[in-house]
């Protein structure tokens, strides 16, 4: 067997230069990654929240399929009023939209009224029973330009490049992966296109809603000044949300990291 030996100047001289020994990277521990977890998770959290933070704001329970009729609850228009929202998203005929936790299809449906049948609406839901239900009415109500999207936790699967309007409503608090999804949603916007947070107001406390249900304008902007995004207004127009617009940059490189 052929052997090597060295002198103790010769090792301290093949050191300084910067010369490996044979063996001698794979002794070495990798470099400590110094990069800071992007969730925080705590013991003593909001008893509607599931104890997971995401800078600084903890992530709230899903609201179960079971309360599907809760969305559908007539009174809804005139608490919330969305026929306001729907015309502060400023739909066209031909737009493709995506309605991220879209629930029972409460507004999907009367998106698709706005894009007409030259647009088009992607569903997205993370229950495969708020899809069945949502099925059952595509086929009920004769509708075609409706595509149900079963999406996973941290991933709505939408097409690259593929929607001018993505919206949720009521919904991106509950994200457990906020920072995963916002960057695969960015993705599926075409360039130019829009990303719309409807949240109830927290900074206001007439808003009877519960805490980690609620988010603050300056919350969601925070959130989103990791990725390629331009904030472009928020709208006060409904009693008890915001309606806060993104739009996304000309320039879609990879996200930054949250710190």
């Amino acid at each position: 067997m052929n052997k090597r030996f060295f002198s103790p100047a010769t090792l301290l001289c093949l050191a300084l230069v910067g010369l490996n020994l044979p063996g001698w990277a794979d002794q070495q521990p990798p470099p400590a990654d110094k990069t800071p977890p992007r969730y925080e998770f705590r013991k003593e959290h909001d008893p509607d929240g599931i104890g997971k933070f995401y800078m600084g704001r903890e992530i709230a329970e899903v609201m179960g399929h079971l309360a599907a009729g809760w969305l559908e609850r007539p009174e809804r228009e005139k608490e919330e009023q969305p026929t306001k929202l729907l015309d502060a998203l400023k739909l066209k005929p031909g737009d493709v939209v995506a309605d991220i936790g879209a629930g029972s299809g409460y507004f999907t449906f009367r998106v698709t009224d706005r894009v007409g049948p030259k647009g088009k609406v992607f569903a997205v839901e993370i229950q495969p029973e708020m899809l069945a239900i949502i099925r059952q009415r595509m086929k009920d109500r004769k509708v075609e330009n409706i595509e149900l999207i079963l999406g996973t936790e941290s991933d709505p699967k939408l097409p690259a490049n593929s929607t001018d309007l993505i919206f949720m409503v009521d919904v991106y608090h509950e994200f457990s992966h906020p920072w995963e999804m916002t960057t695969a949603m960015v993705k599926a916007l075409k360039p130019g296109g829009r990303l719309v947070f409807v949240e109830y107001r927290l900074e206001d406390p007439k808003v009877a809603i519960k805490l980690v249900h609620k988010m603050t304008e300056k919350q969601v902007i925070k959130e989103m000044a990791a990725h390629p995004l331009t904030y472009v207004e928020t709208l006060g127009v409904l009693p008890l949300q915001h309606i806060i617009i993104f739009k996304k940059k000309a320039d879609t490189a990879e996200p930054e990291k949250s710190k």
